[in-house]
């Protein structure tokens, strides 16, 4: 009789805690979440997660075995490669020169609470202050944010970009940024962070002060945590940073540094091959 072939179950989101941490759905639509999310994880024979703070959520409260549980980290999507000088990236790119570039990159969506970043450039307006804000991706807030920024000259919008030229966005800021919605702690590990060290620029991370993208940043020594929903405080931020070359220029060594060591990809793929490995073993 045929063995029963193995289940690996890899997890990038906690719908169930999502929906907890943004408000979303009601509570039984939560409740359904959550246990269609421990049915499914119980039935695996391995699950692996891409942070450790995800594997205490699967154990604690969706009910997954411990043992079972794996953590394995993502790593960056882009290719190895020598960092572009930020000033010759925004002219391939035809952004602004002769200021503070602050680029977000990635969906824009409900977790991300952009309107956040908006703010802070209504405020660099009101300052005249030099910086400019470039929002790069797609998401179901972007009509919305696009409408608060009305009447805003210190942000643009820009569509999502091949990787090339993606790849010339991270090169050409000067701060990048990473931005969550108050309350967003634990539902997600950005994957944005990982092109952003690799990118080798300081960031700034607006976001719960002890979540788990600020507990990224400062594992990797990459950049500086400001409180969630403060916009004056991610704009001072942005600024401080960007006033002094050797703390940006350190953050992103850090940064690079710990995509080449920790988020390498062959290296987890290694750490892949030995988990099916091991687990075709058993079957």
């Amino acid at each position: 009789m045929p063995s029963t072939p193995k289940l690996i179950v890899w997890v990038q989101d906690l719908y169930s805690l999502g929906m907890s941490e943004t408000g979303e759905g009601g509570w039984l639509v939560r409740r359904v979440t959550r246990g269609l999310e421990s049915k499914t994880l119980a039935a695996a024979d391995v699950v692996v997660v891409i942070h450790e703070r995800f594997a205490n959520y699967a154990q604690s409260v969706l009910g997954v075995r411990r043992s079972k549980i794996v953590v394995l980290r993502n790593w960056t999507h882009l290719p190895h490669s020598d960092p572009v000088d930020h000033e010759t990236a925004k002219a391939a790119l035809g952004w602004p020169g002769n200021t503070v570039l602050a680029v977000h990159t990635g969906n824009m969506g409900a977790k991300q609470g952009l309107e956040n970043v908006v703010d802070a450039a209504r405020l660099a307006d009101e300052r005249a202050d030099r910086v400019h804000f470039i929002l790069v991706g797609d998401g179901g807030e972007r009509l919305a944010l696009e409408r608060r920024a009305r009447g805003i000259t210190r942000l643009s919008f820009v569509d999502p970009l091949e990787d090339e030229d993606y790849r010339l966005a991270l090169q050409a800021a000067d701060v990048l940024i990473v931005n969550e919605k108050p309350g967003v702690a634990a539902m997600a590990v950005p994957s944005k962070l990982t092109s952003y060290f690799d990118a080798g620029r300081p960031v700034v991370a607006a976001t719960d002060c002890e979540g788990i993208t600020a507990s990224e940043v400062r594992a990797a020594g990459a950049g500086e945590i400001v409180r969630a929903g403060e916009a004056a405080d991610l704009l001072e931020a942005v600024l401080s940073i960007a006033a002094n070359a050797d703390v940006a220029n350190q953050y992103g060594a850090n940064g690079r540094r710990y995509r080449e060591t920790v988020l390498d990809q062959s290296a987890a793929m290694r750490h892949w091959l030995a988990l099916v490995a091991e687990t075709l073993k058993t079957v």
